[in-house]
């Protein structure tokens, strides 16, 4: 028996059958886009492969250049590219894994001047104007994506997917919005959902009946003139009938103003498109297998959604970086040993935007399972680690793991430090289930964990560590503001972890990440949040059905604000500029529906009873108080390090990480990272 009969059954279709209903869904790693990172690929998805995937699907390779997502982004054209990928599909297939390969073709969302499509009309995210195709053109793109799904098959994959939605290329045939073409391939819906189906029917005949080829359908473009839903359920069920074996479920296109994947995004948020489609299909008598997708994040979750009828797979993306055995431990019945995706993205899709390699902010192992290896240590030792935020928490956990001896303290009366403030901004809950899961691992590995414990020299020296690892964070940074006695001023640790009272008009000073989220909690009633609301977030982000609103996107009806609040920050320029690429558009959004007023370019002159007075450039000119009941200080941090010099005066060996290291904003990211690597190495 099992908690999860439905995520767990085998799905049959027909030639094959898969062991589950988990689809590993498309990501871009960066592993796709050299030579030099086929060995690193190849563990990455041979871990997940041992970790019981059903089925995975590669990060997207290019049938050609003018399909790259950016020059010399992973393509997969010739025989010599496919006899490089033999060495993924062979380490996946050791491990009793199926992988299939994503064909990508951007479009003109490439960051290339080589980007073609249907017409020459430019996309908001990329600079560069895509050249419109000739119906040679056009017959040449299509034998691309065939040439790429035989050289798949060729390379041992067990299928490809082709990427027909999130407005790329083949999306951007379907909607007017992007195809303004007059002949065959434009005008009346028929024309313009052929290239979909030439191009599905095409590979179907390449690569035979018993090859798995999953087609990608946008669901909900959330763009104005994107597809009706008479014209989506038109599609799926031709695309079907062209040889598709499954329909992956696409939502939002990249240039919607809509969030499809963040923190802030309910769970399952979008599985009712997916149910909708799966009804309307069975209803013209189609019964593939269809996938829902979009922050799914527990077995719970997920055996919910198949459950209830919503689709017959769950794709799962992000959380299989979090733990490549995601579903080992579902039918182990350790769910609760799941490290579970909270959504930040910091790691994965802002790395890519970066380009860098992506990883995961709660598991830095992932994409560096070749470089980053916990190696059961050759002596146990003792260590002592003094702090339990995400650093400390880090570091002692993997030291246990490796074999050695650990404690831990923590000076109040939880593990977490500063993250336990995470978890209190609306749209944050999440952020909880790491502290769940290192709570788990701390009793796993069998840390010594002591709680409302301050470290002393005295008492370090007397344990006699191999090594002291100071862990011990931050405290925030006092700006010396001029302030007048009485004048209502807080710190952000009083308002998010003590509780303090905040007044009805707030004047916020540090527009970083911390004074975003101090904005957002404080412009949300008490009590709500729409990430634990499915239809007041829906509302809010103007997120309609299909079945009756062309696109699924109506303008959005935010819920009033809670206070009136007012952020700033010294720098001139847009506030939020150094906020994730993924997210950031995101947080400025939800406060501007909140009527958050920013203002940049300020110097902060004086703190009095009846507000903040504040001057602008370097003159400081034209003053003004900003009225309001209460000031928040979010004007960075500094790092806690008044043990460092007396343990190293004792002799002892002293290791600094996450904010004792670096007071850069609350950075999880950097501190897990560095407390990973740091036991790795010791």
């Amino acid at each position: 028996m099992t908690a999860y009969p439905h995520l767990l059954a085998p799905l049959d279709l027909g030639f094959t059958t898969l062991p589950n209903r988990v689809l590993m869904g498309s990501m871009h790693t960066g592993l796709e886009d050299g030579r030099k990172h086929f060995t690193a690929m190849a563990a990455y998805f041979a871990e997940r492969a041992r970790g019981g995937v059903g089925l995975m699907v590669t990060g997207g390779f290019a049938p050609n250049i003018e399909g790259w997502a950016k020059p010399f982004a992973g393509t997969l054209a010739t025989q010599g590219a496919a006899r490089r990928h033999r060495e993924v599909t062979g380490a996946v297939h050791a491990e009793g894994g199926r992988i299939a390969l994503q064909i990508l073709h951007t479009g003109r969302y490439g960051y290339s001047p080589l980007c073609v499509a249907p017409s020459r009309i430019q996309s908001p995210i990329s600079p560069f104007t895509p050249r419109e195709l000739s119906a040679r053109g056009i017959e040449r793109q299509i034998r691309a994506f065939v040439r790429c799904a035989s050289l798949a098959r060729e390379a041992g994959y067990d299928g490809v997917e082709v990427m027909g939605s999130e407005g790329y290329f083949i999306n951007q045939f379907l909607v007017t919005h992007t195809n303004q073409r007059s002949d065959e391939w434009g005008g009346s819906y028929t024309n313009r959902m052929r290239l979909a189906l030439e191009i599905v029917q095409r590979v179907r005949e390449a690569t035979g009946p018993d090859f798995i080829l999953i087609y990608r359908l946008s669901m909900l473009d959330l763009i104005p003139d994107g597809s009706s839903w008479d014209e989506a359920v038109q599609l799926g069920e031709a695309v079907v009938k062209a040889g598709a074996n499954i329909l992956n479920t696409g939502i939002g296109w990249h240039e919607a103003r809509v969030p499809t994947i963040a923190t802030s995004v309910p769970r399952g948020a979008f599985a009712w498109v997916t149910k909708q489609m799966r009804e309307a299909l069975h209803a013209r008598g189609v019964t593939v297998p269809l996938v829902t997708s979009n922050r799914i994040n527990t077995p719970e979750v997920a055996e919910q959604l198949l459950a209830d009828g919503h689709a017959d797979m769950v794709s799962l993306a992000r959380p299989l970086l979090a733990d490549a055995h995601f579903v080992v431990k579902a039918r182990e019945g350790r769910a609760q040993d799941i490290n579970t995706c909270i959504a930040c993205n910091q790691a994965c899709l802002d790395h890519a935007f970066q380009n860098k390699l992506a990883s995961c902010l709660v598991n830095p192992r992932a994409v560096r399972e070749t470089e980053l290896v916990l190696r059961p240590a050759v002596q146990r030792r003792r260590f002592a680690v003094v702090g339990a935020g995400p650093a400390g928490l880090a570091a002692a956990t993997a030291l246990a793991e490796r074999g050695h001896e650990v404690d831990l303290y923590e000076g109040s009366d939880r593990i977490g430090g500063q993250f336990n403030m995470a978890c209190r901004i609306p749209g944050k809950e999440e952020f909880s289930e790491t502290l769940r899961y290192f709570g788990r691992r701390l009793e796993a590995t069998g840390v010594r964990l002591h709680l409302r414990t301050r470290a002393s020299v005295q008492a370090l020296m007397a344990s006699r560590p191999e090594a002291v690892i100071l862990a011990t964070g931050v405290t925030p940074r006092d700006p010396r503001i001029p302030t007048d006695e009485g004048a209502p001023v807080l710190s952000y640790v009083d308002v998010l972890l003590r509780g303090a009272p905040v007044g009805e008009r707030v004047a916020i000073i540090g527009a970083g990440g911390i004074g975003f989220d101090v904005a957002e909690f404080l412009v949300t009633p008490p009590g709500h949040s729409t990430t634990l609301d499915l239809p007041a977030w829906l509302a809010e982000w103007g997120v309609a059905n299909p079945a009756e609103v062309r696109g699924g996107v109506v303008p959005p009806r935010p819920t009033p604000p809670a206070r009136q609040v007012t952020l700033l920050q010294r720098k001139a320029g847009k506030l939020g500029k150094g906020l994730g690429k993924t997210t950031g558009w995101i947080h400025r959004a939800a406060l501007q529906m909140k009527r958050v007023e920013m203002i940049g370019g300020v110097n902060y002159e004086r703190i009095t009873r009846g507000g903040l007075f504040v001057s602008f450039g370097e003159a400081r000119k034209d003053g003004q108080l900003i009225e309001c009941d209460t000031v928040v200080l979010c004007a960075g941090q500094e790092p806690l390090r008044e043990l460092e010099a007396p343990l190293r005066a004792a002799g002892l060996v002293v290791h600094r990480i996450g904010g004792a290291d670096e007071a850069a904003e609350l950075d999880a990211k950097r501190a897990i990272d560095q407390g990973t690597r740091l036991a790795a190495m010791l």
